[in-house]
């Protein structure tokens, strides 16, 4: 294995760690909302947790996680990963998720479903309930497959 080989596994290995961490207390807060809450929530539950500064501090943890971790993934993660594969990486980042999606890694609908939900924390968490109840559910919904794609990229790593 060459020294550049051994140098993006490495980038892979601490950008995989970074993710983890985020999907890790991504995951945390959600377990301490569902010590009082049902997800998917309603409006009557979102209302209390809004009414409630550690809940609604759980819930801000869970925005900011989910964001961290789209971040680090679209902006490290797969370019690392491509990278260790020895595949180019200056291009758009369309062609990007489409190599990732040939190794069965990201599927390029979904992972553009989670960007839109990051872009639209970015604009509307903080202005709208509704937003915001939708976006804590999303969330809730997809952290799973956030989860999957990691696992994925840690397996192709540990069977290279």
């Amino acid at each position: 294995m060459g020294n550049k080989t051994l140098i993006y596994e490495q980038k892979v290995q601490d950008n995989l760690k970074e993710s983890y961490n985020h999907l890790f207390r991504l995951n945390n807060a959600f377990k301490e909302l569902e010590k009082s809450y049902n997800f998917l929530l309603d409006k009557t539950a979102f209302d209390k947790i809004m009414e409630n500064n550690q809940d609604l501090a759980y819930s801000d943890q869970i925005i900011y996680r989910f964001s961290k971790l789209q971040d680090t993934m679209g902006a490290k993660l797969f370019k690392s990963v491509l990278l260790y594969q020895g595949e180019n990486v200056n291009k758009p980042f369309l062609d990007i998720l489409n190599q990732l999606e040939k190794i069965n890694i990201v599927n390029v609908e979904e992972w553009f479903e989670i960007r839109d939900l990051r872009n639209e924390i970015a604009h509307n968490y903080n202005n709208n309930d509704n937003a915001a109840l939708n976006i804590l559910n999303m969330i809730y919904q997809l952290k799973t497959e956030l989860a999957r794609i990691l696992k994925s990229i840690s397996e192709l790593i540990l069977n290279n």
